[in-house]
């Protein structure tokens, strides 16, 4: 089965509504984007507890599968008027064809090494070397498959710094690998905390694919406790709100390493936890840096 697919480029306000109009107009599946050719840098958008809902970007593409007999014009057109727009948005429309999505998805993701002596490696794959640390993980709902260099710079920290009983909260957790890879390290307690209820059940499952013991929760379920070690890859804006709260979780002279942080922005990073801790620089991958460092 073959499908038409819509892209539209629209103003912030008048996106989701014309994303939810598109779907009560008879589109099959709808997203929203950042537009990358108004921009030069990827703006980040987060959210956090008690904070304000975060906004959309000021420009976005919003992406529809229609069915393949349907008149694009004639669904856009009713969108638009659902949705209060005066004037139809520039759209594209281009036919996606059927293909074997299982086999397709799965040809794009093979064994990584990740860290020194620590392999990622989807469940339909042999692992390339059975001796190494091995991760069983399947690409999912939640951020952290092994292929991104912060999730890479973390497990490089973690598999230099884990000691056999510590305790680890990994916050920010997605799909749980760093979790698992501190469980697997030899860990005693570990944690993962999540915003995104389908990141806790995924991570939840991820850890009992690898036979390994580590509670996942949403953050306001956590349990409390002080830690030997806190990782959050997340990204350089969250971090900085959440640097007293993850200082808070450390003991005196606990380790703390943070990515997701690109270069040009650990300064401020390492400013936020001054007041708590000593962060450097600890390694760097592109554009991307780990930083490191330990409480007061």
């Amino acid at each position: 089965m073959a499908w038409t697919r819509l892209t539209a480029a629209v103003l912030a306000r008048d996106a989701e509504a014309l994303s939810e109009a598109l779907m009560a107009c008879g589109a099959l599946a709808a997203s929203i984007e950042q537009d990358f050719a108004t921009t030069p840098i990827e703006h980040e958008i987060f959210g956090e507890p008690d904070q304000p809902a975060p906004e959309l970007w000021p420009h976005c593409l919003i992406e529809v599968l229609l069915p393949l007999e349907a008149s694009a014009y004639s669904v856009m057109t009713a969108a638009c008027a659902q949705a209060g727009l005066v004037k139809v948005p520039a759209y594209q429309t281009d036919t996606l064809a059927d293909q074997d999505w299982v086999r397709l998805t799965q040809s794009q993701f093979e064994p990584i090494l990740a860290a020194p002596g620590l392999w990622i490696t989807p469940t339909w794959h042999v692992p390339p070397d059975p001796l190494a640390l091995n991760i069983r993980l399947d690409p999912g709902q939640a951020f952290g498959t092994g292929s991104h260099p912060t999730t890479q710079l973390c497990l490089a920290w973690l598999v230099g710094h884990v000691q056999p009983g510590m305790s680890v909260l990994d916050y920010g957790c997605g799909s749980g690998i760093l979790a698992i890879a501190a469980k697997k390290l030899g860990a005693g307690q570990v944690v993962g905390v999540d915003l995104d209820p389908a990141a806790v059940v995924t991570a939840q499952d991820n850890a009992r694919h690898n036979e390994v013991v580590a509670d996942f929760y949403l953050p306001d379920a956590a349990t409390s406790g002080l830690f030997d070690g806190v990782v959050a890859n997340i990204l350089a804006a969250p971090l900085t709100l959440l640097a007293p709260l993850l200082s808070a979780q450390l003991k005196p002279g606990g380790w703390i390493a943070l990515s997701g942080i690109l270069a040009r922005q650990g300064a401020s990073v390492i400013e936020a936890y001054k007041p708590y801790c000593t962060l450097h620089v600890e390694a760097q991958s592109g554009d991307w840096v780990c930083l490191t460092g330990r409480k007061h």
